[in-house]
């Protein structure tokens, strides 16, 4: 079957940089690979050549597919034939992705996750499984979707799309103010029987389970994130206390901050710009490592006296969140 890859960015620039950054760690691992990649977009023109060079445009008008997390609903009218991974813009690839088909192929819609069967995630969850007749709910981070486009996979879009107009009735909890595509999209997969791959951190892995600290190095393919016990934001709950993923999802505020952007001006320099690997790891350690380092450095020396004298700054409000 085609092997694809497909990524969404609509709405705000940062989105379509997010979506460059990934395009480019894909294309590092993949530059010979039988692996299509897609953008899904509603701004064409602010990708740059090296991008549109190599992948393929799906132009949509804006608000067609809703606003927030709701276009992830429609993976099914936006893949390709055969196998499709989607992957949130704000993830890297640090390698050689073919094994992750393989693990997933012959499932129509499937995730990287385990089971729920109570407590709280986005809503009260043994009250929803009585209220669906269901045993228990796929628990994942929606930075991945798998699908198998055909009549199974439609089914269960469409289910979460019809799951999405009652999703507070439900006693779904909301995210950034809009319904979650996780949530909706695991009730959809358990009733119609879609199961998740176990996460094993080899597929992807993400900084709510892994709160210990990253190393990251992108250009040789390797990276680990840790969930340490003697960390003091060690998570118990979670199963894993190292990960070594092929996709890293930078959520939230992590695309902001060292290593993502690390990461993200070496692949701009090796692809924009055509320079070595070697020049790249040297320009980037000059103009971005040292001197982040140097201002958290800075901040934590003299941000107890700032404090004193200005007073807390108000948190400034996320680019993500939708008013």
């Amino acid at each position: 079957m085609n092997r694809n890859i497909i990524t969404i960015a609509t709405g705000k620039k940062l989105y379509m940089d997010l979506a460059v950054n990934l395009a480019r760690s894909f294309f590092l691992w993949h530059r010979s690979a039988d692996i299509s990649f897609y953008i899904v977009t509603d701004n064409p023109q602010l990708f740059p050549d090296d991008i549109t060079k190599l992948v393929k445009i799906i132009t949509i008008k804006p608000g067609e597919l809703g606003e927030g997390f709701s276009p992830k609903l429609y993976l099914d009218k936006l893949a390709p034939d055969g196998q499709t991974l989607f992957i949130d813009s704000d993830c890297l690839i640090f390698g050689d992705l073919s094994f992750i088909f393989k693990q997933f192929k012959g499932h129509s819609v499937s995730v990287v996750g385990n089971y729920i069967e109570d407590g709280e995630w986005f809503g009260d969850v043994a009250a929803i499984c009585r209220r669906f007749n269901i045993p228990h709910l796929p628990k994942f981070n929606g930075g991945i979707y798998y699908l198998e486009n055909g009549p199974e996979a439609v089914k269960v879009y469409n289910k979460a799309r019809e799951l999405e107009k009652q999703y507070d009735q439900i006693g779904f909890r909301r995210l950034r103010n809009r319904p979650n595509d996780e949530v909706l999209m695991a009730l959809a997969m358990q009733l119609y029987n879609q199961k998740p791959v176990d996460d094993d951190g080899t597929i992807m892995a993400e900084f709510v389970n892994f709160q210990s600290g990253i190393k990251s190095d992108l250009l040789s393919g390797t990276v680990e994130l840790y969930n340490t016990p003697s960390h003091p934001n060690y998570q118990p709950s979670w199963h894993l206390q190292v990960a070594k993923p092929q996709i890293v999802h930078f959520l939230g505020h992590h695309n902001k901050l060292i290593p993502y952007i690390k990461e993200a001006r070496q692949l701009k320099y090796i692809f924009e710009d055509k320079f070595s690997e070697r020049k790249s790891r040297a320009l980037t350690f000059t103009v971005i490592t040292l001197p982040f380092k140097m201002l958290l450095y800075s901040k934590r020396i003299f941000r107890p006296l700032y404090h004193s004298i200005m007073g807390v700054r108000k948190i400034k409000k996320s680019e993500r969140i939708i008013d």
